[in-house]
């Protein structure tokens, strides 16, 4: 039950933003309209299937990442960009879903986002079986007091529940990274 509970934890926002971007790509850019269209039902045909489930695998979670990713390069254009250094072995490991699309969210909720100042995120693993997920810090100037930081708390919780090694978050001077276990299949 609290593991359903943390699942649909989901920003409303988004489907609003997504829903301002494609009435504005409506009319100047209809052919984008049509293909934002079709991400954004990618988006949430993942969202319906996955609410169900402990676990996917990181392969299913990157296709997912590469339509939500689509959403937020059409309304961000330039000033957002995705970095992917993944080792093929790590792609039949597993983690809670929706925890990639998470830390995008919050990358783009608590930074500046502008193509004079791109905000990089970059998604990697290591040998250890461990996925890192880094992104630039370029802090909006906004109280950091009014972030609940629900995000981390869901991750960090689904990661309890399932008995596996907590994630590690760390914040440097220009660099916020999240290291997350990728889970065995076996």
């Amino acid at each position: 039950m609290q593991m359903m509970a943390l699942q649909t934890q989901l920003n409303p926002h988004f489907l609003f933003n997504s829903l301002n971007s494609l009435s504005s790509l409506i009319i100047d850019e209809p052919v984008q309209a049509v293909r934002f269209v079709d991400e954004m039902s990618s988006v949430y045909r993942y969202l319906l299937r996955t609410n169900n489930l402990a676990l996917t695998t990181l392969q299913t979670e990157l296709t997912f990442i590469d339509s939500y990713y689509h959403l937020l390069k059409t309304r961000y254009g330039a000033g957002i960009e995705l970095i992917k250094t993944i080792d093929k072995s790590a792609l039949t490991c597993q983690l809670p879903p929706l925890t990639l699309q998470l830390l995008l969210e919050n990358a783009v909720k608590h930074n500046i986002v502008s193509a004079n100042q791109p905000l990089v995120i970059r998604f990697s693993t290591n040998a250890d079986g461990w996925l890192t997920v880094s992104n630039t810090l370029q802090r909006k100037v906004v109280n950091r007091a009014n972030s609940t930081q629900k995000g981390l708390l869901n991750i960090l919780s689904k990661y309890q529940l399932l008995g596996q090694a907590t994630p590690k978050v760390e914040e440097t001077a220009d660099e916020f990274i999240v290291e997350l276990p990728l889970i065995d299949p076996s």
